[in-house]
């Protein structure tokens, strides 16, 4: 790891590159703002909780790509029916991620880091999984120019271990570029939910063994 980069560059970078981001994209922000509200309805924000920066809670911040279609119980309906067009292309385009540029701003996360997951994941992970939680979470990360959500959960982990363990000035930029080349390309997007790789608690608790536990 590039103690130096990490302790001294990263975070002040991470504040200049989100800051002239919202700028840049201020226009793009407001027109997919607005059209989420027309096409998916209120909120326009999606926020969930999710483990950051030592194992620490906090909301993220998404822009909505679901609706809130329920059966006749009052369930809500699976991702993948509540999951529009309008939704799909967000995702594939990765505008759906730019209001978590707001949650780099504020210390929750950094531009690359490994990816934040939901909290009612953290009994899960193995020791040496947990590695992840050692640095901000990212807006993109290794696993995500690797894959993204198509690729197997230990194989994600792989890379989230990788990157902690080799954190540089040249990685970093190298995985922003990938990730602005993938989103141009819109590929390596898998959607949750409809893609056959199931959430991870329900895969760890699949390969766990009776009365195995994962939490430390």
């Amino acid at each position: 790891m590039d103690s130096f980069y990490s302790g001294y560059v990263k975070r002040p970078m991470d504040i200049v590159l989100s800051f002239s981001a919202l700028i840049v994209f201020s226009p793009v922000f407001l027109i997919v703002a607005a059209l989420v509200r027309l096409k998916l309805g209120s909120p326009v924000l999606f926020r969930q909780e999710r483990a950051g920066l030592n194992e620490e809670i906090f909301e993220m911040y998404k822009f909505r790509s679901m609706t809130d279609e329920k059966d006749s119980d009052g369930n809500l309906l699976d991702d993948s029916v509540r999951l529009t067009e309008f939704g799909r292309f967000l995702r594939a385009s990765s505008l759906d991620e730019l209001p978590g540029l707001f949650n780099i701003l504020k210390g929750d996360m950094s531009l690359i880091g490994p990816r934040p997951l939901v909290k009612e994941y953290l009994p899960y992970y193995s020791n040496e999984e947990r590695v992840r939680h050692s640095v901000r979470p990212g807006l993109s990360g290794l696993a995500q120019i690797n894959g993204r959500n198509s690729v197997p959960w230990e194989e994600r982990f792989y890379f989230d271990i990788r990157y902690v363990e080799n954190i540089s000035f040249k990685a970093d930029l190298s995985i922003i570029f990938k990730t602005i080349s993938l989103a141009i390309k819109r590929s390596d997007i898998g959607e949750r939910g409809t893609d056959g790789v199931d959430d991870f608690d329900v895969h760890r608790k699949k390969i766990m063994e009776p009365g195995q536990e994962y939490e430390v």
